[in-house]
């Protein structure tokens, strides 16, 4: 068939960044991150993060195609932050929440599994 390899949608070819930065030339405190290979997943969760920071003025993402396993991620942040200070700050909060999650779902099979 036609179809590409399904590796090929989270393996990251040698000699390309996971993430690679952009800065507008047009709009003053506005960036792209090229995030490669991920999808509608990561590009949500990324977005309503940035969100939540009120230096952010706009935050979007777009996948450029469904056979190109990537994701563009935009930032327009005010003169307080930069696009790449509000990229760290959502990743890194993210991260945190995520393994909130995970300690508390882990502490709940645990608590569960004591039971049966």
């Amino acid at each position: 068939m036609n179809a590409p390899d399904r590796y090929e949608r989270f393996v990251v070819p040698e000699g390309v960044k996971k993430v690679s930065y952009e800065r507008d030339t047009k709009i003053i405190n506005a960036a792209s991150f090229t995030v490669e290979r991920e999808d509608h997943t990561i590009g949500n969760i990324l977005r309503m993060q940035l969100h939540r920071d009120p230096d952010v003025l706009f935050a979007g993402y777009k996948l450029p195609h469904p056979l190109q396993y990537k994701i563009i991620v935009r930032i327009h942040t005010t003169s307080q932050s930069s696009p790449m200070q509000a990229y760290n700050q959502a990743v890194n909060d993210l991260d945190k929440e995520l393994d909130h999650l995970k300690n508390a779902f882990e502490a709940e099979l645990a608590k569960h599994s004591r039971e049966y």
